[in-house]
């Protein structure tokens, strides 16, 4: 018997609640949801199987409710705060991030710019001594120890991704300048006014809603994320002395995403916890109106997707392409086109905007995969779009 696919799609829509039902069928999906709106309006809504990882039949089923960790898509939601800042003219994105900060400017740091923070060129993407997941709960102790650290290359000179110290970075700076932690300033002046269902720092009242991630199985990747001969992204994480490792492991060991402690907390590049529809309306509200609602002015879509960093990347070892806080399509994060914007989370979410045809897409899944940027599952659901539009 197949999954049952709840929810709607609009007319010309369809391809993707096939894509989506594949996705269970051959693509070891257990539990996900997908929304997709056109021009502020939403034309795709569905959910499927349940709400979490390990269910068998008879356990909870996903409802449209459902929320899940996003992982690294927390990167694109976080990356509007200091550029929102920039547009309502209180924070300036050329300035040194010591002019805020001060403790900062240790080790050579006082020639790190807030840019460097969000295009992954601060030379910060690793802890010399990682958190521990206790010390992680702390939400200062990261940001102390960022600026406690020397830079691994000289600032603005090259990028690498800074998987968990972009969120204690821009953390660090927003507390500064606005006197909130970054998951207190999205809850009031972004997911309040859309009524998003997306939080950084899960509230005890919503902590039923959210499901139990875990890993599964699925195809082989293939494309960017295919080992290659000299440089393959396997050795990188395999070595416990490469960048690649040392990056992913700023907490050691690994916190576990399930812990309630741990949702609760607002790591603002890797805890965010949203429904498909609260990720892909947070989105629409970056490039148009959702109910009266815009965030982005045009002058910040463009800054926002402007090219800041691109070629190889000294943490993912495959050629990545950033703008302010977002990834750009590429090899590495093929979104719906080459105007596309947003952050996929390692092992299998996405979100994005597309302003040119006016779609913003959020998924979400419990079945976290290996993959770090290009998810089979949420691919399949981007060739659908694109299909509904050539349709």
């Amino acid at each position: 018997m197949g999954v049952e696919v709840h929810g709607t799609v609009t007319e010309g829509f369809e391809p993707v609640r096939e894509a989506f039902t594949r996705n269970f069928e051959h693509l070891g999906d257990r539990g996900a949801a997908v929304a997709v709106y056109r021009d502020g309006r939403r034309v795709v809504d569905l959910w499927a199987g349940v709400k979490d990882v390990n269910g068998t039949d008879g356990t909870e089923p996903w409802r449209r409710g459902t929320a899940q960790v996003v992982r690294s898509a927390t990167k694109g939601v976080a990356a509007a705060v200091p550029l929102l800042l920039h547009q309502y003219g209180e924070l300036d994105l050329d300035a040194p991030v010591g002019r805020h900060w001060p403790e900062f400017k240790a080790h050579g740091k006082e020639r790190v710019l807030v840019r460097h923070l969000l295009n992954h060129r601060a030379g910060l993407p690793l802890l010399d001594r990682p958190l521990t997941p206790a010390e992680a709960l702390d939400p200062l102790r990261g940001a102390e120890a960022l600026a406690a650290q020397a830079p691994l290359w000289e600032p603005g000179t090259d990028h690498g991704y800074h998987a968990l110290t972009y969120g204690w970075l821009l953390d660090g700076l927003v507390r500064r300048v606005t006197g909130q932690g970054a998951g207190e300033w999205i809850a009031d002046r972004i997911a309040a006014p859309l009524g998003l269902d997306l939080w950084l720092g899960l509230p005890d009242a919503e902590a039923h809603r959210v499901g139990r991630v875990g890993p599964v199985e699925g195809p082989e990747p293939s494309g960017a994320l295919r080992a290659r001969p000299k440089h393959s992204v396997t050795a990188a994480y395999d070595d416990p002395a490469s960048v690649t490792r040392r990056a992913f492991a700023a907490i050691s060991p690994s916190p576990d995403p399930n812990d309630p402690a741990f949702r609760a907390l607002s790591q603002p590049a890797a805890n965010g916890i949203a429904t498909a529809d609260g990720l892909a309306r947070f989105y629409a509200a970056l490039i148009g109106r959702v109910d009266g609602v815009r965030l982005f002015e045009a002058a910040t879509v463009a800054r926002a997707r402007a090219e800041e960093s691109a070629g190889p990347d000294r943490v993912l070892i495959v050629g990545t392409r950033f703008g302010l806080g977002y990834m750009l399509h590429g090899s590495a994060s093929p979104f719906l086109a080459p105007g596309s914007f947003g952050h996929p989370g390692r092992g299998g979410s996405l979100g994005f905007a597309d302003p040119e045809s006016g779609i913003a897409f959020g998924y979400v899944t419990n079945g976290f995969r290996t993959t770090v940027t290009s998810d089979p599952r949420a691919q399949a659901l981007v060739r659908a779009v694109r299909s509904a539009l050539a349709g």
